[in-house]
């Protein structure tokens, strides 16, 4: 079996009968054994739950209720609620959380017949750029294990990457689907606010949290989107919206290029992407130059909303109810801090204090609602470049992977990785991540940008790129890295 083999691939083969959906499962849970302890991108392997679920794929397969997925393993990031099974967002304070009931997301895939090999490893509670805020320790890079895969869905990047399932879900609040799909060379799509429900999702930042796929093409993500997607009467905030089918469009695109975007972008870079762009050109689509005159402002705003709405969010893990609790209290107020203190990471306390204060009576107009009026402005220089393009071509990520351990002493760096896909988030639009090229044996990647809901033709014109080009092909060199790894120790 080819562990990078795409889902239409596997389709065709489980459907002839080369091998059972069950044996598909235990070649995948095979390979993650295998690799996971050097890159530890899953949390919690289910191996007596993906093959019970691959037998009952089996059975459906054998009746003829096949879907597209029926049978495809996958993993979810460790963010979604999975009934039975613990759901630890990589933090201490829920590191032994077992959710009595399955996120919406997680419940549709099972519904569809996918298999959960397990939950992906990811930054506490999603606050990070480098997947090294886990409780569980850092995510290491199949292309380098001495770099990050980025955050916060790096376990769930990694995981496809690696080649250890061919798909995975993630979630994307300033860029967390997208940086670390750049940074490991594959496909991710952060779909428009409230196209995917957040029911079930542990929530950092509720108005920008969205869920979404990551997988090795756009036609593969396109699948996961297409089974994941739809309106939810348990989330207020999920939209009713026409599916996405990516199919073929006769037309002409015409791409928008934002030139601050790639002003300050180191020069390999620079030179891949402006490959993406003869790409684009060979295929008949024309660039121009469109304006987004407040991308300077984005990254404040965003650390000050989403700090905000993280600081109420997580007051709910107290001590109290469920999660960490402190031992041995001298009273209530001991037992809130010492939780809390104790229970979360050094990152969490971070963005809890610098959002509450955000908050706080005296500061409110001057943070939070002035960054408010800033994500407004920053939506409407995006609105108004969409009227006049189909899509916005831009860097995903302002450098390839970085070492492990590297920002962690410059915070404000980290966030700086988000500085091409926060913009994006405050908009709430879809963006798809596709790999260009490599620099130094790391890879790269762009975004295509779109219209709110226009999911189908940012994915249809990914698929036509990658018609063209075979970055999404190349596999990690992981066996070998391995091995040298393993002489170095001996």
């Amino acid at each position: 079996m080819n562990p990078f083999a795409s889902v239409s691939e596997l389709r065709q083969q489980l459907d002839a009968k080369e091998f059972s959906a069950r044996e598909l499962t235990q070649f995948y849970l095979d390979r993650t054994n295998q690799f996971n302890p050097e890159l530890n991108c899953l949390i919690t392997i289910d191996e007596d739950g993906a093959l019970q679920a691959a037998q009952e794929a089996d059975r459906r397969i054998q009746r003829g209720e096949v879907g597209p997925l029926t049978g495809i393993p996958l993993v979810h990031k460790d963010v979604f609620c999975t009934k039975g099974l613990r759901t630890t967002c990589a933090s201490k304070m829920l590191a032994n959380f077992v959710a009595p009931y399955d996120a919406t997301v997680v419940r549709r895939l099972r519904q569809a017949g996918l298999v959960l090999i397990g939950k992906a490893n990811m930054d506490e509670f999603a606050m990070g750029s480098s997947n090294e805020t886990s409780y569980f320790g850092p995510v290491r890079n199949p292309w380098d294990l001495t770099r990050s895969p980025g955050g916060s869905s790096g376990g769930s990047a990694c995981a496809v990457a690696a080649g250890c399932v061919p798909l995975a879900t993630g979630t994307d609040t300033g860029g967390s689907i997208r940086q670390p799909s750049a940074c490991c060379g594959i496909t991710g799509l952060k779909p428009t606010y409230g196209r995917v429900s957040r029911f079930g999702m542990i929530a950092f930042a509720s108005s920008l949290d969205q869920a979404g796929p990551l997988a090795q093409s756009a036609e593969d993500a396109g699948l996961l989107l297409s089974t994941m997607e739809g309106q939810d009467p348990q989330d207020s905030t999920s939209a009713e919206i026409k599916a996405t089918v990516l199919q073929d469009q006769d037309r002409t695109l015409k791409i928008g290029m934002a030139n601050r975007m790639f002003s300050d972008l180191d020069s390999n870079l620079a030179s891949s992407l402006e490959q993406a762009k003869r790409e684009f050109e060979a295929l008949g689509w024309s660039i121009v130059e469109v304006e987004l005159a407040h991308l300077e402002a984005a990254i404040a705003a965003y650390y000050v909303i989403s700090g905000a709405e993280a600081s109420a969010n997580l007051a709910r893990f107290d001590g109290v109810r469920y999660g960490y609790r402190a031992q041995s209290p001298v009273d209530i107020m001991d037992l809130y801090r010492r939780s809390r203190s104790e229970g979360f990471g050094k990152e969490v306390k971070r963005r809890i204090l610098t959002g509450t204060y955000a908050l706080s009576v005296g500061y409110y107009d001057a943070y939070y609602k002035q960054a408010q009026k800033i994500r407004r402005l920053v939506q409407t220089d995006f609105l108004e470049a969409l009227r006049e393009v189909d899509l916005i071509f831009a860097p995903a990520t302002p450098s390839v992977a970085f070492e492990i351990g590297s920002l962690n002493e410059n915070p404000v760096q980290m966030y700086q990785q988000d500085t091409y896909t926060i913009p994006v988030s405050l908009a709430g639009l879809p963006s798809l991540t596709l790999p260009c090229g490599f620099v130094d044996g790391l890879p790269m990647g762009y975004q295509l940008i779109g219209r709110a809901f226009d999911e189908a033709t940012v994915l249809w014109a990914g698929r036509e790129y990658q018609k063209r080009t075979d970055w999404h092909h190349q596999p990690p060199p992981l066996d070998e890295q391995i091995e040298n790894q393993s002489l170095t120790v001996g």
